[in-house]
């Protein structure tokens, strides 16, 4: 059995629940949304979707709770695409920062290119952009957005959401957080922190499945963006034209039904095994491996240097050593799964001084024992003394 140290890409093994739930509705439902003939099937669905709609708004803090402002889409890469070049325009300014996935760079990098100005703001060497530096760039030419990971998926720093936020509030300007690493780990809600808009990913923090992700929308906002993809809603159809009308707006064609299936009972997971709970048992094996890696000889750390402000995502080099071979023997020679390299995020390995070559990218999960993490730890020691 592998040992599984790459819960920074998705968390695994998933709760059993998700797979079950997943072959359920594929084997015993399956019925499409709003496209059948009011069965107790096709209704079985729609009470799936917008039960899963009304846990997310929960979950999220959404907008009075108003479940019609939860989006679902395929992947927090997705969401982003929807929220920028639906409200972006040419002569629009975005600040980011420079701890930005490619989920943010990206799209981003395209809308420069039609007009749309994108400014980046430094982070320190840890990944921590100080509020301070957000003040600036707020009290500058007029900015129209901005956007910000709430935490690496590199080296696992988390950025202050809540000052950023009071702060683009009061400038009155929309934030746009990815919550990939964060979504069903930290508590978030968006109404309070006037986000507007919160995207999502179900496969990382939330236990769910690939191939399913989301938006949760501040109500003017969504308003104000355009759609990204039209097309069949199941609804309105004597209309040419995509309906104005939420959540139908941003949701054309049919959605992933099994990995919603999926998401919900993942969702109902952590209800009932505490998102506290979840987050306690990840700081005490991160912290333990945290120390682990410290202690060994060349090692060459990324981000904080304690589990304050951070999340257990380890970014770490060894002097004379290529992270693409330490990760190949430690899966070839003892099973044990990590992630060399840039992972999708060159701006950030930028920041950290760790580009072009990388790191070798360490996390723990819910389902990692203390033993798992003392093995790879002594792993990676016994490899580094060859």
């Amino acid at each position: 059995m592998a040992i599984y140290m790459n819960n920074g890409a998705t968390t695994w093994p998933k709760p059993e629940c998700v797979a079950r739930a997943m072959s359920d509705f594929l084997t015993g439902c399956g019925a499409n949304l709003a496209r059948g003939s009011a069965s107790k099937r096709d209704m079985g669905t729609l009470d799936l979707v917008f039960s899963c709609r009304e846990l997310l708004a929960s979950f999220f803090g959404g907008w009075e709770g108003d479940a019609r402002y939860v989006n679902f889409t395929a992947s927090v890469t997705e969401s982003l695409n929807v929220v920028f070049k639906g409200y972006l325009k040419p002569g629009m300014k975005v600040l980011i920062s420079s701890m930005e996935h490619n989920a943010v760079v990206r799209p981003l990098r395209r809308l420069e290119t039609m007009g749309v100005s994108v400014e980046v703001l430094p982070c320190d060497g840890e990944g921590f952009l100080h509020p301070s530096t957000v003040v600036k760039a707020l009290g500058g030419s007029d900015v129209s957005m901005m956007a910000l990971s709430h935490c690496s998926n590199v080296c696992g720093t988390v950025q202050d959401l809540d000052s950023i936020a009071a702060l683009c509030r009061e400038a009155g300007v929309p934030l746009v957080a990815d919550c990939a690493q964060t979504a069903g780990i930290l508590p978030l809600n968006a109404e309070k922190l006037g986000l507007a808009a919160l995207c999502f990913t179900g496969h990382k923090g939330l236990f769910g499945p690939q191939g399913i992700g989301g938006i949760l929308w501040k109500p003017d906002f969504a308003e104000k963006t355009k759609w990204f993809v039209e097309g069949g809603t199941g609804s309105f159809s004597h209309l040419e034209l995509q309906p104005d009308t939420m959540p139908d707006k941003f949701e054309a064609g049919t959605p992933n039904l099994p990995g919603i299936a999926g998401l919900f009972a993942a969702l109902e997971w952590i209800e009932e095994t505490g998102m506290e709970n979840i987050r306690r048992r990840e700081e005490a094996l991160g912290a333990l491996l945290l120390e682990g890696l410290l202690s060994l000889p060349g090692v060459q750390f990324s981000g904080r240097k304690t589990m304050d402000g951070r999340l257990p995502v380890f970014a770490v080099n060894f002097r004379g050593r290529d992270n693409g071979v330490l990760a190949a023997k430690l899966s070839d020679e003892w099973g044990i799964e990590t992630r060399p390299g840039l992972h999708c995020a060159p701006l950030v390995h930028k920041t950290l001084g760790t580009f072009p070559g990388g790191a070798l990218r360490i996390s723990p999960g819910w389902f990692t024992t203390v033993e798992e993490v003392q093995k790879t730890v002594g792993a990676l020691k016994e490899i580094l003394s060859t």
